[in-house]
């Protein structure tokens, strides 16, 4: 398949959505801006596209969850908004733009960031939307997303993951440590995203387990090639300031392991997710592919 065409198709539908979710006024209009701002600057919408790949598995339609696929997109982008921050990261550029403190100000930024994070579940818990008025989801079946999602992209997920980040900045590495923080700062939202889908889609409780561990590989390997094109690449073709890990003295794999061996951990973490797709058919290609993909991104 053509893996660039698919993402490619995939991502117009979750931008469309975007870009008409956030087209009505509201005050202050101030706070609109930020959020759009960020929420439009670019993006590969990965982890929405995971969903909806994870959903086609099992059902035909895909169009039927793009609200909720884009409610993680919300997420996401609150992420990326508080991470930025000078109390956080402390980056002046994302995808190639000043990131959003740097525009509006680090209280808009925050604001920006909470609005995004709450907006999302109140998406999420809506059983019916313009675009799956006539496939609306149940109740218990949205319940079950909102806890799953509130799980991963939690205290028990990626703000764990972010916490620990945080405080292991110029310490020591050390694997344990360093395991902790990509499975949760990074995976875990990814991971959710895949489990996402196949909620939706009611698939068996054994294939969420298997599409579970898809995941979980996909974003540990997807952590590790961040670490190492921060390295390796450009700051134009990053988007963001190239060696920021370094300067910073944050745990990666390849200040652990050396380039070398990280990208060989992330190639063996590709291969174990690949491999955790075999019981499903040819419509679980594209999430083979997107593995493949995410290996050998540059940006």
């Amino acid at each position: 398949m053509d893996i660039k065409k698919y993402l490619k198709e995939r991502k117009k539908l979750i931008d469309e959505y975007l870009e008409r979710y956030f087209t009505d006024s509201y005050r202050p209009s101030r706070l609109r801006e930020s959020m759009v701002y960020s929420l439009l600057a670019g993006g590969k919408r990965i982890r929405p596209i995971l969903c909806m790949s994870a959903y086609e598995i099992f059902q035909p339609n895909v169009k039927d969850i793009v609200p909720y696929a884009a409610a993680i997109e919300f997420i996401h982008t609150y992420s990326l908004i508080h991470d930025d921050l000078p109390a956080m990261d402390n980056d002046d550029l994302r995808r190639g733009k000043p990131t959003n403190h740097k525009i509006y100000g680090d209280g808009m930024a925050i604001l920006a960031g909470d609005g995004l994070l709450t907006e999302a579940f109140y998406v999420l818990s809506n059983c019916k939307h313009p675009c799956n008025e006539s496939v609306p989801f149940s109740a218990n079946t949205l319940l079950r997303v909102i806890n799953d999602i509130s799980r991963y992209a939690g205290l028990y997920g990626m703000v764990a993951g972010q916490a620990q980040d945080l405080l292991s900045e110029g310490a020591e590495p050390d694997e344990s440590t360093l395991s902790f923080i990509h499975t949760h700062k990074t995976s875990a939202l990814i991971t959710s995203s895949v489990r996402i889908g196949a909620v939706l889609a009611k698939a068996k409780e054994e294939d969420i387990l298997l599409l579970t561990k898809y995941g979980m590989n996909i974003g540990l390997a997807f952590q590790i090639v961040d670490d190492i094109i921060d390295i390796t690449e450009s700051t134009e073709t990053l988007g963001k300031q190239r060696g920021a890990d370094e300067r910073k003295k944050k745990m990666t794999y390849p200040s652990l392991f050396g380039l070398k061996q990280a990208q060989k951990k992330a190639d063996e973490l590709i291969e174990i997710a690949i491999k955790t797709l075999e019981s499903f058919d040819k419509k679980a290609e594209p999430l083979r592919q997107i593995a493949l993909y995410l290996k050998d991104r540059k940006s």
